[in-house]
């Protein structure tokens, strides 16, 4: 056991290595997730909350040295993915293994163990650490290697598709795409993934100016032919335990939208960033994850028969960072309408002028993008907008935020009301 007059990282290591083995050892002696019985549930809780006990201690301790030792001293810059992997191997027992998340990937969320709450506990301690959280954040501001192999095609074609993100540049805007038309712009983990390479590419392409991010036409019976600009996290995925907390819901914050935000650093050195401004077009909602990037663009149109929301209250878990940059665009009042009480704010009210830059008609929704595009294209907005967001979201309040948020998400995504929820959804 990890004592208090233990201080030394090797020997806390393998205590913690042997009390999760014995954990593990329980947890296998028992029927899996949905064939337990509720003194079997009631003990696997139990089995589990020690462990994280001691998994908490033993980072309230040692954080700052089990990044170094991941990192090389911070000579290294890994993805989270490749992050919390790698502690796995060098640290049994304080976070799952490639093998453990492998074994229950097919499996629906509510018969998962909570594993991924681990994984949250053990980047709450890391983006706590000033030195290695903040090393974690800039390192997840590098471009993909993914968009770097992409990147002659695109600065030689101005064209590109992803999969649920199509590119293309025009006179020096480059029109990200939002396809993944068959679930209305659903948020998944490859639309994530996609959305970061587009992001990179954006703003490594020499020939770019400004970023415009709208929603495609729909295939949708239901919304056929018309624009939509996201419909949130999909909650089927979400239920069918195909959403990953680290490369979605972690990975979104510290990749593609950081990047939006903070540019990317480019590979001559972490001192330099490039950044560029950024269009939204709104058509019919955004809804969730949708609206959280609206929150950190620098215009944004919306169609006058629009509409935002941020349902995440409802659907039981965290929206984002929306809880961090909302009040600061509406103010806290609004912010708690809308957060807590699941509020709708249509384009043609009064308070949609706190969140969107310009409503029109939808027919002209095309000039007026365009428009905006056209006045961000000045050479003097980047560094300015470089300045607004340095005094709006400096890097440390982002970091302190984000690492509270991935405790809290990872217990929500396990929460029986959020289960609940999801299957009834599903259903």
């Amino acid at each position: 056991m990890i004592t208090e007059a233990s201080t030394s990282l090797d020997t806390d290591a393998r205590a913690l290595e042997q009390f999760t083995s014995e954990s593990a050892r329980d947890l296998a002696s028992l029927p899996s997730k949905a064939d337990r019985t509720v003194a079997q549930a009631a003990v696997a809780d139990g089995v589990h909350h020690a462990a994280r006990r001691l998994r908490a201690r033993f980072l309230d301790r040692h954080a700052g040295e089990v990044y170094d030792a991941l990192t090389g001293g911070r000579t290294r810059r890994p993805r989270i993915s490749e992050l919390v992997l790698s502690a796995a191997d060098r640290f049994p027992g304080l976070v799952p293994s490639a093998a453990e998340l492998a074994a229950e990937s097919s499996l629906a969320q509510q018969e998962k163990e909570g594993r991924e709450i681990d994984q949250g506990l053990f980047f709450r301690h890391v983006l706590r650490h000033p030195a290695a959280g903040r090393h974690l954040v800039e390192s997840m501001l590098l471009p993909t290697e993914r968009a770097l192999a992409l990147l002659p095609d695109f600065r030689a074609s101005g064209t590109l598709a992803l999969g649920t993100v199509r590119l293309e540049r025009r006179d020096g805007i480059a029109h990200v795409t939002i396809a993944n038309t068959h679930c209305l712009n659903a948020e998944d983990n490859e639309l994530t993934a996609d959305l970061e390479t587009a992001v990179d590419l954006v703003l490594l392409d020499d020939s770019t100016h400004v970023g415009v991010l709208r929603g495609d036409v729909m295939t949708h019976p239901r919304y056929a032919g018309r624009r939509v600009f996201s419909a949130g996290i999909n909650l089927k995925h979400l239920h069918g335990g195909k959403i990953s907390f680290v490369d979605f819901l972690l990975g979104r914050e510290l990749g593609f939208i950081s990047k939006l935000v903070r540019g990317v650093h480019t590979e001559a050195g972490l001192g330099q960033r490039i950044e560029k401004p950024w269009v939204a077009g709104v058509d019919t909602f955004a809804i969730g994850g949708g609206m959280q990037l609206l929150l950190v663009l620098d215009h944004v149109v919306a169609a006058a028969d629009s509409y935002l929301s941020l349902p995440a209250a409802q659907e039981g878990i965290v929206p984002g960072l929306a809880n961090l940059r909302l009040t600061r665009a509406v103010g806290s009042r609004v912010a708690r309408q809308i957060v807590l009480g699941g509020r709708k704010v249509w384009a043609s009210e009064p308070d949609a002028r706190l969140l969107v830059d310009e409503v029109a008609d939808p027919r002209g929704m095309d000039a007026a993008v365009d428009r905006a595009a056209d006045v961000l294209a000045s050479p003097a907005v980047a560094p300015n907008r470089r300045m607004l967001n340095h005094a709006d979201e400096p890097v440390d309040q982002f970091r302190e935020y984000v690492a509270e948020f991935a405790l809290t998400q990872a217990l929500r995504l396990y929460s029986a009301d959020v289960l609940g929820k999801v299957a009834r959804f599903s259903a």
